[in-house]
């Protein structure tokens, strides 16, 4: 990786001496949950934050929980290889044999609530770009998504099994909202970041979210306000937001050379982006927060 700009070397500078204050508390590693809106830019700031975070030498599980399996993409997998990866709820023999039931074999099956799934990171995690580690969730797509259905069950006890994993960094890639996971989450998922941008129904998902990462009992919620192309943009979010309900906010502005790279946003890494110097600026404040977690 080239040398950051000044700008982008003291904000790394600043995290690394968080690690060199406190040495033993990286072994624990800490979890983040990201959410916010459909396309608001979930993805992105997760592979984004995945790729900084290796690069720094730390270990990193990223998991897709998204519907939309993008995050392999984002993270720079190749095309091909990405294209084969199977989401857990696919997994239907893996199911089987950790819940007791196949998926899709009708009502009132016999379930184990709280199976084994010590193995799954190995069996199913893959290795992209930067040594990430990535887990495909998937995701039940069905009318009632509470359903007691052998896939959520499933996706429960991962949940739960990965807020155990000790010397990670954890990033959890979800659709909107965070109350699928309920209690799964408040175990382990101790910061979370929302994803906004300007718009009133996307600032209206992030309220929402906020208030149910809250209720979970999660202590530390970075707001991150996305493609913002003006000073109009940052004051209108100002004014939908309360204030003291995040504890911070990073104004992400429109970066159009995404499109050039998409889906692998790597490139931009590498290059002079003032998009890239506030994720890493919310790269620099998981780390802090991640420390004052354990």
């Amino acid at each position: 990786m080239p040398n950051p700009s000044p700008q982008r070397k003291k904000i790394f500078d600043a995290a690394d001496s968080f690690k060199d204050q406190t040495p033993s508390r990286q072994e624990k590693g800490f979890r983040v949950v990201i959410t916010g809106k459909g396309g608001a830019g979930k993805t992105t700031t997760t592979a984004l934050l995945a790729r900084m975070l290796a690069r720094k030498a730390y270990r990193v599980l990223a998991v897709d929980e998204d519907p939309q399996i993008n995050l392999p993409y984002a993270l720079g997998f190749d095309l091909a290889h990405a294209d084969q990866i199977v989401p857990l709820t696919k997994n239907l023999d893996y199911i089987e044999e950790k819940v007791g039931a196949r998926p899709g074999e009708g009502w009132g099956l016999m379930l184990r609530l709280n199976p084994n799934v010590d193995d799954v990171v190995e069996r199913f995690g893959v290795s992209g770009p930067d040594d990430v580690s990535l887990l495909v969730m998937g995701t039940v797509v069905q009318a009632a998504t509470g359903c007691l259905c052998p896939e959520n069950a499933l996706l429960d006890s991962v949940v739960k099994y990965i807020n155990l994993r000790e010397g990670e960094i954890i990033l959890m890639d979800t659709q909107a909202g965070v109350e699928h996971f309920g209690r799964a989450l408040a175990q382990g998922f101790r910061q979370a970041v929302i994803i906004t941008d300007a718009t009133f129904n996307a600032i209206q998902v992030a309220l929402q979210s906020a208030k149910l990462a809250h209720d979970l009992g999660i202590p530390y919620l970075h707001l991150v306000i996305n493609r913002v192309r003006n000073e109009r943009d940052r004051e209108k979010a100002n004014r939908l937001i309360p204030a003291g309900l995040f504890t911070d906010t990073f104004y992400l502005p429109y970066e159009d050379r995404l499109l050039d790279f998409e889906p692998d946003v790597a490139p931009l890494l590498d290059m002079d982006s003032e998009m890239v110097s506030q994720v890493e600026a919310l790269c620099a404040a998981i780390e802090k927060y991640g420390l004052k977690e354990v």
